[in-house]
């Protein structure tokens, strides 16, 4: 994903305690979008580009009443329909990436994702639904082989404003927070939420940048760092490859 820096590879595992209620299934309603490729959209409101189209092969989702002002995005779910003789039991394991609304529905899938929740030969019959009821069920993001990274968004302008997505978090994690460090006088200064799962903060300081970002789960909150996570001289629309992992 374009020009990336690697590291020491660590792994962070923030071990969600014992809880019940993370295995209730949700009932709701589900629909797709229009894409001449059935893949995810480039466009989407988290301001993932590329990722956002492409990402667990495609399968992502739009959602609404889960936005939480983008802290949603980069979440993951798994959404099953409810026509017993059309639909798979597991349904689909999807990755969110836009905000979307439908017809009182939470999830706006892509529609590769929609038509992998039925049974084999009735995802055409499952198109003709347009809307159909589902469950769903807050689920660990699995990333095998990717590192976290932080990719400058492209509304970025070298060196005087600095627009950031982290990518890659596995795990039951929402992004809460980013910071980064001001060496000058030694703390941690506070990126701003511009949209979506995009920080941004103008006038970055010089030099490689260590970013910390907060992370909230059933594990409670933690900061993680990554260390010289930007380049000295970094560029719009590149992905940069931490050595971290979120498990």
């Amino acid at each position: 994903m374009g020009l990336c820096q690697y590291y020491l590879l660590s792994v962070v595992l923030l071990l969600p305690a014992l809880c019940y209620s993370q295995f209730t299934f949700t009932s709701s309603r589900a629909t797709f979008y229009g894409s001449p490729d059935g893949l995810g959209t480039p466009a989407g409101a988290c301001g993932f580009g590329a990722y956002g189209k492409t990402v667990n092969d495609a399968n992502v989702a739009g959602v609404s009443n889960l936005w939480n002002n983008g802290t949603a995005c980069g979440t993951c779910y798994q959404v099953r329909c409810n026509v017993p003789e059309v639909c798979t039991d597991y349904g689909v394991y999807v990755v969110v990436t836009d905000y979307g609304e439908g017809d009182d529905t939470d999830f706006v899938l892509s529609p590769r994702a929609y038509g992998r929740m039925a049974l084999t030969d009735k995802s055409e019959e499952l198109y003709t639904f347009g809307v159909v009821d589902v469950e769903f069920l807050r689920v660990p993001c699995r990333f095998r082989g990717y590192n976290v990274m932080f990719k400058v968004h492209e509304n970025s302008k070298y060196p005087q404003y600095l627009a950031v997505a982290t990518l890659y978090v596995g795990g039951q994690n929402d992004v809460l927070a980013v910071e980064m460090w001001q060496e000058d006088c030694k703390e941690w200064m506070p990126m701003k939420r511009a949209f979506g799962a995009v920080f941004d903060i103008f006038y970055p300081p010089p030099g490689p940048m260590n970013l910390r970002f907060q992370v909230s789960g059933s594990a409670g909150l933690t900061w993680v760092v990554a260390n010289n996570a930007i380049p000295k001289v970094w560029k719009a629309g590149v992905a940069y490859e931490s050595a971290i992992q979120l498990a």
